[in-house]
């Protein structure tokens, strides 16, 4: 929730949605979504998020901008399934 995180390009205002993936300290992901990506992080790393207050610390291991909270939303349930889990292991395997 909150107001989305802004940036300028050339005088345009500029905000975007994220869907993100953590990896926790179990091994797992969490995959999620929010209009502040840095905030979340803190609040993340701050043991303030229930879904991963007992898997601290966590990485951010992806995210992907999106111009609506819609389209955040169906990429965050995308990367959830497996086939979006599949992505992000062949995704994250070139980047290493």
């Amino acid at each position: 929730g909150g107001q989305a995180h802004r940036g300028t390009t050339r005088g345009w205002r500029v905000a975007f949605h994220y869907a993100y993936v953590l990896r926790c300290h179990d091994g797992e992901w969490y995959v999620g979504l929010t209009d502040n990506l840095s905030r979340r992080m803190e609040q993340h790393a701050a043991g303030r998020v229930p879904a991963t207050a007992h898997r601290l610390p966590v990485e951010l291991i992806y995210y992907e901008a999106c111009r609506s909270r819609t389209a955040a939303a169906e990429r965050e349930q995308q990367l959830k399934t497996g086939f979006g889990r599949g992505y992000l292991k062949r995704r994250l395997a070139h980047e290493n």
